[in-house]
């Protein structure tokens, strides 16, 4: 991610977006009158429509805080305040993100999406217990023999 990394773990990042027919392609959370977090008035991302504008560009993720609109900042807003800045933004949208950073101790290639990157356990379990299942009928077979 460009951006500069804050204290804390986090980085910021500006994003820029051309609103298309259906909108920016995300829906937001928070304010002073809906926390998303206790004792948090931040505005955040909450869900990225697929084929949306946001979800195009391919920077905006779920659980960014959006810190400013255009410039302007959101702090200390109601919802609905939020929601209008941003329905009434324009077409090109700037947006002033922060991010938590993710740890980099995990496994190499992990991006800490919610992907592995490796086989889902049910790969390896179902053949697994297949050969435990085959092995213990052919033991009882050969045992029923002699």
């Amino acid at each position: 991610m460009n951006g500069s990394v804050a204290g804390g773990g986090y980085a910021e990042e500006i994003i820029s977006l051309t609103r298309r027919p259906s909108g920016l392609g995300f829906n937001i959370v928070g304010g002073t009158d809906q926390q998303y977090i206790a004792n948090d008035n931040s505005i955040y991302v909450s869900w990225i429509k697929k084929d949306g504008a946001a979800y195009l560009d391919g920077r905006l993720q779920e659980g960014d805080k959006i810190l400013a609109i255009n410039g302007k900042e959101l702090k200390d807003l109601r919802h609905r305040d939020a929601v209008e800045l941003f329905r009434n933004a324009g077409c090109y949208v700037s947006l002033k993100i922060q991010r938590r950073l993710q740890p980099q101790n995990g496994p190499v290639g992990h991006g800490g999406d919610g992907e592995s990157g490796g086989l889902p356990l049910a790969a390896i379990l179902v053949p697994g217990l297949a050969l435990a299942a085959a092995a213990v009928w052919v033991l009882l077979r050969y045992r029923q023999r002699m």
